[in-house]
């Protein structure tokens, strides 16, 4: 058998390629009613009123930032406030922060959801703090109702990177709708896959007024639904989505449950075959769903256990050379990297502790939205206990 684990397989089916043909075929590539369809859709979907699509998860968090410190936006942020974000984060969760002008300030993760807790967000908040950014990491999220009730009460506001989330739930309610703001990607290797492109969820009509402006130009083309209008109202970009993206994501849309259930599915079986192999030794950890999640798998993330911490570089390059892709969870402890220095932004890394563990300790391989054969399983439970 030639064996092969990548991060995710062929996300696209012949019925996804298909949609894509019809919409290039009738030459209406700029966003569109494809576009406005899979709003709809995505707005039914996760029962949240207020879905704009753009041309990427990264895109949507720009768009969440540049909205609250817009003159239009009532009690905007100026520039100068604090934004809280975990240290254990996307450079584009981290950077429209910065770009808006407000100050980042990096906040630990815990280390049983990767992300912000309750506890540290309280500890962390000062007169500063404006807003939140919170990332709900690979499928898991942290206490994110009493976040939600605490920003609130401190008239605080929330922005939710869902990115790597969609379709987990937490108490019932999809994650993705308790920020003022809530971002998804999709992006390949993502739950729903487009292969680019993004939604931002607001709370209120304003608000998506607002974002509807600073997606296309800031011009009114769109709230006033006129088409030859060339009246500037506001700052804006170019964020548009691709209809072809629409086309897609409408279609996958359809067989989500399904794909979310295949990677639990998928990852249950092979944390069950990691477990009863005859080489178990207790060399990973694995990241638990929290207790009132139901989740959508991203991946499946693995902390090694510390007396096996000095064999990982060499051990990631082995699972490597055998045909498994890894990657670090998210981009490790982002102080990290050099880009944050660079720009000069403050941190403490004493403070960091977790965010740090989980760099040193951690990487994820793949979850595939189709069944894994029996031999598959075995072959890469055998590859991941050979760390010894």
């Amino acid at each position: 058998m030639k064996f092969h684990y990548p991060l995710l397989e062929n996300a696209f089916t012949k019925s996804d390629i298909s949609q894509a043909v019809k919409v290039i075929k009738s030459q209406n590539l700029t966003m569109g009613l494809k576009t406005k369809e899979f709003e709809r859709k995505f707005s039914r979907f996760i029962n949240s009123k207020y879905c704009l699509m753009v041309n990427s998860g990264s895109s949507a968090n720009l768009l969440a930032m540049f909205a609250l410190i817009n003159p239009k936006k009532e009690n905007s942020l100026k520039r100068g406030d604090e934004c809280l974000v975990p240290a254990v984060c996307w450079s584009t969760s981290l950077w429209p922060i910065y770009q808006a002008g407000l100050v980042p300030k990096f906040v630990d993760v815990d280390l049983k959801s990767f992300s912000i807790s309750f506890n540290e967000i309280k500890k962390n908040i000062t007169k500063k703090t404006k807003a939140i950014m919170i990332i709900n990491v690979l499928g898991n999220c942290s206490e994110i109702d009493k976040i939600r009730s605490f920003s609130k009460k401190k008239n605080i506001y929330l922005i939710e990177d869902n990115c790597e989330s969609f379709g987990s739930s937490y108490k019932n309610k999809f994650l993705g709708t308790f920020g003022d703001f809530s971002t998804f990607s999709f992006y390949y290797s993502h739950q729903l896959t487009a292969g680019e492109g993004g939604m931002i969820v607001c709370k209120n009509y304003k608000d998506y007024k607002l974002l509807q402006t600073l997606r296309s130009h800031g011009w009114d083309r769109e709230i006033k639904k006129t088409k030859n209008t060339f009246n500037f109202i506001n700052q804006g970009f170019n964020l548009r989505p691709l209809e072809v993206s629409a086309a897609i994501g409408i279609n996958q849309l359809k067989r989500l449950k399904t794909m979310i259930n295949v990677r639990k599915k998928n990852r249950e079986k092979i944390i069950k075959t990691m477990k009863n192999s005859i080489k178990w030794n207790n060399q990973y950890s694995f990241f638990e769903a929290n207790k009132y999640l139901k989740p959508s798998w991203f991946s499946l993330p693995l902390l090694i256990n510390s007396k096996y911490l000095n064999k990982k570089k060499n051990f990631l390059r082995y699972l490597g050379k055998n045909k498994i892709e890894t990657r670090p969870i998210i981009s490790g402890n982002f102080v990290n990297q050099p880009c944050v220095n660079l720009h000069k932004i403050k941190y403490n890394k004493k403070y960091l502790k977790n965010s740090e563990e989980i760099e040193k300790r951690g990487f994820f391989i793949g979850l595939p939205t189709k069944p894994l054969k029996s031999n598959t399983i075995k072959k890469l439970a055998d590859l991941l206990l050979d760390l010894k």
